[in-house]
């Protein structure tokens, strides 16, 4: 896979106040992301599709790729650029088998030892979180804190996702701690201006 963009952002229907995932794609793209999750994990099994291959399409006119939160076949049947795993979902090795040697498949961890055991799995890269304390997540966990981040970015040889109540104050410092790209969803799907918001980020680290 291609370098990971320090930004990844990661949408949420309910938080945005948005009715699709294509209309939050195409404010993220006007800001600059080139690289989105869609996640929602309200939806049934033909919804989901219908409203990934929505954003698919919205992503690649605006330039970005997108990655399908949980579901691989989804990924598969819409066309988006790969999926994104968490423990409950299908094995990486058989989401691999679904998606293809090219596409992107991220995993989820919660310490530094599953992120040293995801990186031993066929995935491009593995997120880790949370980083801080956030009401956004599924299950509250407990904030694994800066210092995880640089733990575990020292002990893997794939690109590390944080996440995890990463805001535009926070994101330097986990950068600088060696996490490839910082993944938000709470403190750009509250922004009242999606897309500036998305451009405050992608100027802390200019191309």
């Amino acid at each position: 896979m291609s370098r990971l963009p320090c930004l990844y952002p990661i949408t949420d229907r309910a938080l945005s106040g948005q009715d699709s995932h294509a209309a939050l794609v195409e404010l993220l793209c006007r800001g600059g992301a080139t690289l989105i999750q869609m996640r929602d994990k309200s939806l049934d099994d033909r919804e989901m599709l219908a409203q990934a291959r929505l954003a698919v399409e919205a992503a690649t006119r605006g330039g970005a790729r997108l990655i399908v939160n949980d579901r691989a076949d989804v990924a598969a049947l819409c066309g988006a650029a790969g999926a994104h795993l968490g423990g409950g979902d299908l094995p990486a090795a058989d989401a691999r088998e679904i998606l293809g040697p090219t596409a992107w498949i991220g995993l989820s961890t919660h310490s530094v030892e599953e992120a040293v055991a995801a990186a031993r799995q066929p995935v491009d890269y593995v997120a880790l979180g949370p980083v801080f304390a956030t009401t956004h997540a599924a299950k509250r966990r407990n904030p694994l804190g800066v210092e995880a981040v640089a733990a575990a970015a020292a002990a893997i040889d794939l690109p590390l996702v944080a996440i995890g109540g990463i805001d535009l104050a926070r994101a330097p410092e986990v950068l600088s701690a060696g996490a490839a790209s910082v993944a938000v969803i709470g403190d750009l799907m509250t922004s009242k201006d999606i897309p500036a918001r998305v451009a405050a980020y992608l100027a802390l680290w200019p191309a």
